[in-house]
């Protein structure tokens, strides 16, 4: 049988959508299960402890560590600021004294009398959680964080860069194949998730930032033009840290690729609503897709997710995209599905499907390699 299931991208109008917001290490929960928040409303706190400044003291005051003791002017557990002096040696008949300042501000938190070396530690980092969406906490994780559930619609993207980042629906594209450009780009979109519909091109990306923009979506983005916007070449396995001073998201793949008309309408349909989007992406082990959350604000028509699109019979024909490496974010059209496992260049056997991609060129790839493309 020359056919098989594949899975695709999500994009619905209507789900429940449960998202887990933890602290990296223990802190404060500061809501309630059962509460109602706000997409960044503060639901748990914590801090990290401050970095750590080193200081050869022995060597700097020319003596032996274990007479360090005697010439503190600060001892361990104190605070001191930067340029305050830290130790000042008696010299001889007072005369001839040598004194350390503080390089850093901070606690001085030990001073060894073994190796000499002094320990400053800056002020722990205040890290704060957000509840992401405006939903209700369903459960409270003790010490970590919560869960929060609401009713969205919700649509994954291929690709993103950047975090977490909020704010109002604002479509700038007449069409699904509309490239975003400078021109397409008003002047009032500080605080804005921008909508386009094909191509994101570098310099509407850069106009983005300038003007304040928290995100820009569109269906594809040559690759060029992203390493011209980060300044160097990204590795598309984890993506997320990126201070760009603006989240992108890209729906479809590389290229000039146009928005999905069905994802389009949708982000079209919510233009003016308040959104929550993350580009963090991840294509290896544990993946992650960039996402748009948009919360719905009449419960009384909630329910399972409705309207899912991407996955699906995988067969000669099928639209799909590539989402592994060396192939990544490239559409074309399943031309062939041999039915024996195959080697591949790893040394390992798996099943694997001819891909006619749309620059004419037809590859194989494993069948876990891909999933099918929406209309």
């Amino acid at each position: 049988m020359a056919h098989a299931y594949t899975p695709g991208l999500l994009v619905t109008p209507r789900m429940r959508h449960r998202v887990r917001r933890v602290l990296p290490i223990a802190g404060d929960v500061l809501v309630e299960q059962g509460a109602a928040v706000g997409s960044q409303d503060v639901v748990a706190r914590t801090y990290m402890p401050g970095d750590v400044t080193p200081i050869n003291l022995a060597n700097q005051l020319a003596m032996p560590p274990g007479e360090l003791a005697g010439v503190l002017l600060k001892q361990p557990g104190e605070a001191i600021q930067k340029g305050e002096p830290l130790a000042r040696t008696k010299g001889l008949f007072g005369w001839f004294q040598s004194e350390f300042k503080s390089p850093a501000s901070g606690t001085l938190e030990s001073v060894s009398s073994v190796t000499g070396q002094a320990m400053i530690r800056s002020a722990p980092l205040p890290v704060q959680v957000l509840a992401y969406v405006d939903g209700t906490v369903i459960d409270v994780l003790p010490g970590e964080g919560v869960i929060v559930e609401a009713d969205v619609a919700f649509i994954q993207g291929i690709f993103g860069v950047g975090g977490e980042a909020y704010g109002p629906i604002r479509c700038i594209a007449r069409s699904a194949s509309e490239d975003v450009t400078p021109e397409s780009i008003p002047a009032d979109v500080r605080g804005a998730v921008l909508v386009g519909g094909a191509r994101i091109h570098h310099s509407a990306i850069q106009k983005a930032v300038e003007l304040g923009a928290a995100a820009i979506v569109g269906g594809g983005i040559d690759d060029q033009d992203l390493k011209t916007v980060l300044g160097y070449d990204l590795g598309v396995a984890i993506t997320g840290s990126e201070k760009l001073g603006v989240t992108i998201i890209i729906t479809e793949g590389f290229g000039d690729i146009a928005m999905a008309d069905r994802t389009f309408e949708l982000l079209r349909s919510h233009d003016g609503a308040r959104v929550s989007v993350n580009g963090s992406t991840q294509i290896r082990a544990g993946v992650q897709r960039p996402e748009i959350v948009i919360p719905l604000a009449d419960e009384a028509a909630s329910g399972d997710v409705q309207g899912a699109h991407g996955g699906g019979v995988l067969q000669v024909g099928s639209p799909v995209r590539m989402i592994r490496d060396p192939y990544f974010g490239i559409l074309g059209t399943v031309a062939a599905l041999p039915h024996e496992p195959q080697m591949l260049g790893s040394g390992s056997r798996a099943r694997v499907l001819e891909v006619t991609c749309r620059d004419g060129r037809r590859v194989t790839v494993p069948r876990a390699n891909v999933e099918i493309v929406g209309a």
